[in-house]
């Protein structure tokens, strides 16, 4: 590992021991848009207990530039079995996984079915976590999603790192650190502040992410190194937040400087819930812009009908390499069930 990659590693290590005491954190193995809301199933079967979520979503996609409209079938589970040590070490495995008919509409993947397995042991000292683990910092810092189907382009640092690694995560009261490092030697570091004070919930997070970004066509590969946080007020069922970055990408003497900003509410009254969010950044002097707007609506516990507006427009190059190319508007409308 190279020692710029080592000195932000081994200055959290050092602020973690320095605060004790410490606590142990629930890892989730879902990085995908959508996830249950609901509380999961649990049994108990002797020493182990059994956890389970998911849904099942059925999505009418709709090209607003005039392509073609398509129905979709998502389903997703996250399963964990977890039992407790002789010296009161708590030991799991996690198993998510998530089948999209069309998976290029939902994901990166070009498989119709992804999964994620790890393996963690926390206790008052942390949580280690090993396996496929790419996305628990992000999940961690990252701005909470929109409502129903909205999904908000570009608001993420374009790097990415290895699915397989480990991570290490504790919360020391108000605060939550998170840690990880990739196959490759990618690190990603993160930290949570969140309390309520008086009428109001407050969260502030901060992330730093050395990885890697491909571009689309695989043409290019591209070290990453990037900055980011998000700023989160939530006063009763209303939430409002502003996240912002820098990401600087670099490959064989192609250089390119990336900045970004989001921001968005989100909103429940009743059975109804509102979000809009818009980003806006730049690569060099090339826009990038994406909006989104959502609705959900429960019809009974874990059922819903959900909307989205996406609008995304983003054009990048240098040298002949195209580091971003998206455009579209799409609307989204489907019922999901969740568990």
């Amino acid at each position: 590992m190279t020692v710029h990659k080592a000195v932000p590693l081994l200055c959290c290590a050092l602020l973690w021991v320095a605060v004790a005491p410490l606590q142990a954190q629930v890892v989730s193995l879902n990085y995908e848009r959508l996830s249950s809301l609901e509380d999961p199933l649990a049994m108990e079967f002797g020493d182990v207990t059994y956890v389970l979520n998911g849904l099942a979503d059925l999505p009418l996609l709709l090209d607003l530039d005039g392509g073609a409209d398509r129905i979709e079938a998502i389903g997703n589970l996250e399963f964990e079995a977890s039992t407790q040590l002789s010296n009161r070490w708590l030991a799991a495995v996690t198993y998510f996984g998530q089948y999209v008919s069309d998976s290029a509409a939902e994901t990166s993947s070009e498989e119709d079915y992804t999964d994620n397995l790890a393996l963690s042991v926390g206790s008052y000292w942390g949580t280690v976590v090993l396996g496929n683990v790419s996305g628990i910092v992000r999940e961690q810092t990252r701005r909470l999603r929109g409502a129903g189907n909205a999904s908000l382009a570009f608001d993420d640092t374009l790097g990415r790192l290895g699915d397989d690694g480990g991570g290490y995560l504790v919360r020391f009261g108000p605060w939550l650190f998170s840690s990880l490092i990739d196959d490759d030697d990618n690190v990603d570091l993160g930290v949570t502040y969140q309390r309520p004070t008086g009428t109001r919930d407050y969260r502030l997070t901060a992330r730093y992410t050395d990885s890697t970004y491909t571009t689309e066509d695989r043409s290019r590969s591209f070290d990453s190194t990037a900055f980011s946080g998000v700023a989160e007020v939530i006063f009763g069922s209303t939430r409002w937040d502003l996240g912002a970055g820098y990401e600087h990408l670099s490959s064989d003497g192609l250089k390119a400087d990336r900045w970004y900003a989001s921001a968005g509410g989100r909103i429940k009254a009743g059975v109804l819930s509102l979000s809009l969010e818009g980003h806006y950044g730049q690569i060099g002097s090339e826009d990038e812009v994406s909006a989104a707007f959502g609705i959900q609506y429960d019809l009974a516990r874990g059922l819903s009908v959900n909307l989205g507006l996406n609008h995304t427009d983003g054009t990048a190059e240098r040298d002949g390499t195209s580091i971003i190319r998206k455009r579209e508007n799409k609307a989204a409308l489907s019922m999901r069930y969740s568990f």
